[in-house]
């Protein structure tokens, strides 16, 4: 049987992988470290995680990344990145703890690269997709994810090679956003009074939206949850 890798890469993942390359870069650049998740294949989490830290090329970085695993990813999650890491997963589109990960990401302040096949993730569901569009269920056990993370590996490392390529511009500072943008920013509850963005740990008033619970998600402006987002991500 003839796989999408057998007929190489299609133009439109080449560019998402050039993309999610530079991205990554950029924060290995800024001090982040790269937190890999598989859970129903967690070789391959272990492996992403071998291919950045240890150099196999003299001369080049060894870059921080860890495999996390576990029965309670968001939890492991939630403990272990810092604003401005990096979440990779390897996994299906419907896998409940990479989705749950995924959703919690922007209240944590941290970039979300998604690697997989067959069906894709819903529109927004991580930062960067890199998909295999082949349903064969036998995918995982071949090349396919192997070859997409070596490359990215690589591509990151070519990104290093160009140091003008790591300088990230400069968006609107957080002022100006909290009263120009109508969206409010991601939170997750984790006290009374208090959530976590990607800013840290803020005062938060919930009286709109109470009662929550630490681990909901809401939607922060200027100090004030206005709604909350349910597990689905709806409003």
């Amino acid at each position: 049987m003839t796989t999408a890798i057998d007929r190489g890469l299609a133009e439109d993942l080449s560019a998402d992988l050039a993309t999610a390359s530079l991205v990554l870069a950029r924060r290995f650049a800024a001090g982040a470290t790269l937190w890999c998740l598989a859970p129903s294949w967690e070789p391959h989490a272990q492996h992403v995680a071998v291919e950045f830290v240890h150099p196999v090329i003299v001369g080049k970085k060894a870059l921080p990344a860890v495999a996390l695993t576990g029965p309670d990813l968001v939890s492991t999650v939630r403990v272990s990145v810092r604003p401005g890491d990096v979440v990779l997963a390897v996994a299906a589109a419907d896998d409940p703890g990479v989705l749950a990960v995924m959703r919690r990401a922007p209240a944590w302040g941290v970039t979300t690269l998604w690697i997989g096949s067959g069906g894709r993730p819903a529109g927004g569901a991580a930062d960067h997709v890199l998909w295999l569009d082949d349903p064969d269920p036998r995918l995982p056990a071949t090349g396919g994810f192997v070859l997409l993370y070596h490359l990215l590996w690589e591509l990151t490392h070519v990104c290093f090679e160009h140091p003008g390529l790591l300088t990230v511009p400069e968006d609107c500072s957080e002022e100006v956003c909290v009263t120009c943008s109508d969206e409010g920013r991601l939170g997750e509850v984790v006290a009374p009074g208090k959530a976590r963005t990607s800013a840290g740990i803020e005062d938060v008033s919930t009286v709109l939206v109470d009662p929550v619970a630490p681990g909901d998600l809401i939607l922060v402006h200027a100090g004030l949850a206005i709604s909350r987002v349910d597990e689905s991500g709806e409003r």
